[in-house]
């Protein structure tokens, strides 16, 4: 995941959660001895899998699949392990046992090859919310509010607030293919969007809070922490993606938002305030999905996809915010301005 400030903290508890792939569901004796005979035989019960036993790379282009039905299906070991869950599953509900995460995750049904279908469907929303809220933002700026005579806005944070825009939208697309296909790449984008949107979103919350509109000043803030942030996802890209000191830096970065925008929202006259104050108090309570895991209903709907759900009216909201500050800045300038005139 891949924000303001409540939403930072929700991805740094996602970072928290992440931490292990080890677990009981992959340890159990007849899961591994069913997906040890299915690599060797290809099959698990009366269902066969052809890629077990292909040596070849697929043939020429030409005679190859399309591309979306290659996505539907997944490797040998993939495909084993899912088949092996699904009826190990299937043996525990027999016995009265609670379902148990394999590999660290639980057991989701696929839908047309995608691993989590609910979590990629609320992260395309929150894609979609995003863009939308971006865009109204966009549109409030140059075609409702008075522009300067250079056709550029008044407010002094537009170009903060498109790039925060940008990099949301990026992290909640690689959130909805991690989610899709939770692979070593998919992985490593996933995790590398979401710090880039907490860094950017850390020195977002220090310039808006702390009112920080000199240049000079804005850019000795902003370079420590860019530094930092690029040295990170460089380090768990292309070093070790060292799950621990990640969480780390996700918290860290998360708490800190959280201490600004509340100390703000305490202590500022903004109009929009309550808005914060919901984000606050329903982020918080959307966290708590986070903390308490349970499996996925019906094998689709878990703690982690309802709280991806939960970030969509909070994300409308937020950008609701970002508009009555846009107004809010430009009519404080323009009175200022005329009074000035006077």
């Amino acid at each position: 995941m891949a924000v303001h400030y409540w939403a930072a903290l929700l991805l740094a508890l996602t970072c928290l959660f992440s931490i292990s792939d080890a677990s009981v569901g992959d340890a159990d004796p007849n899961y591994r001895a069913c997906v040890t005979e299915c690599e060797i035989s290809g099959c698990v019960g009366q269902d066969c899998f052809p890629q077990c036993n292909s040596s070849s790379n697929g043939g020429p282009w030409y005679i190859q699949e399309p591309l979306y039905l290659q996505w539907k299906k997944w490797g040998c070991q993939g495909d084993c392990r899912y088949q092996c869950m699904v009826n190990r599953e299937r043996e525990r509900e027999t016995l009265g046992q609670a379902p148990v995460k394999y590999h660290g995750k639980w057991p989701f049904k696929r839908v047309l090859g995608i691993q989590e279908p609910a979590s990629v469907a609320f992260s395309v929303l929150n894609l979609a919310m995003h863009f939308h809220g971006w865009l109204s933002f966009f549109i409030t700026l140059y075609y409702k509010l008075p522009v300067k005579q250079d056709k550029t806005a008044y407010y002094e944070y537009v170009g903060l607030w498109h790039i925060y825009g940008l990099l949301s939208m990026n992290s909640w697309f690689w959130s909805a293919v991690f989610h899709s296909r939770d692979v070593d790449l998919t992985e490593r984008l996933d995790y590398s969007s979401a710090v880039a949107v907490l860094g950017f979103s850390l020195i977002l919350s220090i310039l808006r809070t702390f009112d920080v509109r000199v240049e000079a000043s804005r850019v000795m803030i902003s370079a420590p922490i860019l530094a930092f942030v690029t040295t990170h996802i460089l380090y768990i890209n292309f070093y070790k993606l060292d799950y621990g000191w990640n969480m780390i830096v996700c918290v860290a970065m998360g708490v800190s938002q959280l201490v600004l925008w509340a100390r703000w929202a305490a202590v500022s006259s903004h109009p929009s305030n309550w808005k914060l104050w919901v984000v606050v108090i329903v982020g918080g309570l959307a966290m708590l999905l986070e903390i308490y895991d349970f499996p996925p209903y019906e094998g689709y709907f878990d703690a982690h996809s309802i709280w991806h759900a939960a970030t969509i009216p909070l994300t409308i909201l937020w950008w609701s915010f970002i508009r009555d500050d846009a107004e809010f800045r430009t009519t404080s300038l323009l009175k200022k301005s005329k009074t000035k005139a006077k």
